[in-house]
C-alpha cells in the first residue's frame, strides 16, 4: 500500500474509462482539500480516494460472485441496487489484485456510495468528495460544497439526507447504511443543539 499517486494512477488507469479515471483524480483534489480543513493521514486519503472506484465498471453478474462467495461482504447488497456494489466488492477484489490495504481505506472504499453506522474521518472524507467534486452538477452541491468547507458531519449529512430524498422521489430503494449514516449524524447535530 506504500504506492504513489503515479504508481495508483497506473494501477486504476486500465480499470476506469477516462472520464471516470478523471473523476476519481477530482474524488482524490477534494478529499484532500477536506483534509486540509478537517484532518486525515494524507497517504491512506491518496489511495483511498485514487481506489474508490476500482470495480465501477465491473460486470454485475461478477461482482454478484464476488459478493456470494465472501464471507465479509454484506449479503443484503443483492436486495439493492448493483450501482451500490462496486465500493465493497472493490475492496476484496483489490485484496487480491493489488495487496493488501489500511483499514481505513478500506472502509472508505466500501461506504464510499451508501455511508455506513459509523462513519471515520475517512469514510466521510471519501464520501463527501466523492459527491461533491468539481465535475458532478446536480441540485443541491453548490450548498453541500459550501457545508464541506466549514462542517464535515453537516457536510455528510446533507449529502444524505439529499440523496435519500432523491432516491425516495423516484420510488427507488434506499440501503440501510445510508439511513444509519444519517441517523447517526442526525443524532449527533441534535445532541450538539442541545
Amino acid at each position: 500500500m506504500d504506492a504513489n499517486r503515479k504508481e495508483l494512477k497506473q494501477f486504476i488507469r486500465p480499470h476506469l474509462t477516462e472520464e471516470r479515471f478523471q473523476h476519481t483524480v477530482r474524488v482524490t483534489d477534494t478529499a484532500h482539500h477536506l483534509a486540509d480543513i478537517f484532518g486525515g493521514d494524507a497517504h491512506k486519503i491518496e489511495v483511498a480516494g485514487m481506489l474508490h472506484d476500482y470495480a465501477k465498471y465491473r460486470p454485475y453478474e461478477e461482482m454478484r460472485r464476488w459478493i456470494e462467495g465472501s464471507v465479509d461482504v454484506p449479503k443484503d447488497l443483492l436486495n439493492y441496487s448493483p450501482v451500490l456494489w462496486h465500493g465493497p466488492v472493490g475492496v476484496k477484489m483489490l485484496e487480491k489484485e493489488w495487496g493488501a490495504l489500511d483499514k481505513d481505506v478500506q472502509s472508505a472504499i466500501a461506504s464510499h456510495t451508501t455511508g455506513n453506522a459509523i462513519m471515520s474521518i475517512y469514510d466521510k472524507l471519501i464520501f463527501l468528495a466523492d459527491y461533491i467534486e468539481p465535475g458532478r452538477d446536480f441540485p443541491g452541491v453548490q450548498e453541500a460544497r459550501r457545508l464541506a468547507e466549514v462542517d464535515l458531519d453537516k457536510a455528510c449529512l446533507f449529502a444524505l439526507d439529499n440523496t435519500i430524498r432523491y432516491l425516495m422521489s423516484k420510488q427507488q430503494t434506499v440501503y440501510p447504511g445510508t439511513f444509519h449514516a444519517y441517523n447517526l449524524l442526525q443524532k449527533k447535530q441534535e445532541e450538539e443543539n442541545g
